[in-house]
């Protein structure tokens, strides 16, 4: 009995463990692993905790995050606010969409990285459709201008909006009376009546 526990005194004696502490330099103890991934993420936490307490926020902070906040209510409630000012204005609107065909493509290109970084999103694959697209109309330059220039013509304050210029043809046809199938019946339906 000697001999085993003088050996069991060698390898456990002393309150230690050899051969615990000899499989723990090949494997880590996953209870002071645990323990050690607990304490970590405590004090991560606490951190943060700390990073927002109230009063240690400074102004810029608060702006910072506000300015976050606001890409994309702001797309949104913009691309509503189109549709609503189509709606009510629709020379205004169509003023404004011709004014964008005149947008160049770098800018467009500029426009789509700025977005897809800022919401993390990834190019289309269609870019080269996409380019082609914007190069047409570019080519459209000239249809726009003159597009612009007829709706500025069309607009209610306009002095003169609804003269026919020296078109004398033009003029007959808007004075003279013409057919008026409803009109004709209702006569007929007078004369029959009388």
């Amino acid at each position: 009995m000697g001999l085993i526990e003088g050996a069991m005194g060698l390898v456990f004696g002393g309150g230690r463990n050899v051969v615990a502490e000899t499989v723990e330099l090949f494997r880590e103890n996953s209870d002071k692993g645990a323990m050690r991934a607990s304490a970590v993420q405590g004090q991560a936490m606490a951190q943060i905790a700390a990073e927002f307490l109230p009063g240690r926020r400074s102004r810029f902070d608060a702006v910072m995050d506000g300015i976050n906040r606001v890409p994309r209510p702001a797309m949104a409630l913009g691309t509503l606010g189109l549709f609503v000012s189509a709606m009510v204005d629709p020379l205004w609107f169509a003023e404004r969409m011709q004014g964008i065909a005149l947008v160049p493509e770098p800018l467009w290109w500029l426009l789509g990285v700025i977005v897809s970084f800022y919401f993390g999103a990834r190019h289309q694959a269609k870019a080269q459709t996409f380019q082609r697209e914007i190069a047409q109309t570019m080519s459209r330059v000239p249809e726009v201008m003159q597009n612009v220039a007829a709706l500025r013509e069309m607009r209610a304050d306009t002095p003169g909006a609804a003269d026919t210029g020296p078109d004398a043809g033009l003029a007959l046809s808007v004075v003279a009376g013409g057919e008026n199938p409803a009109l004709e019946a209702w006569k007929a339906g007078r004369a029959q009546a009388a």
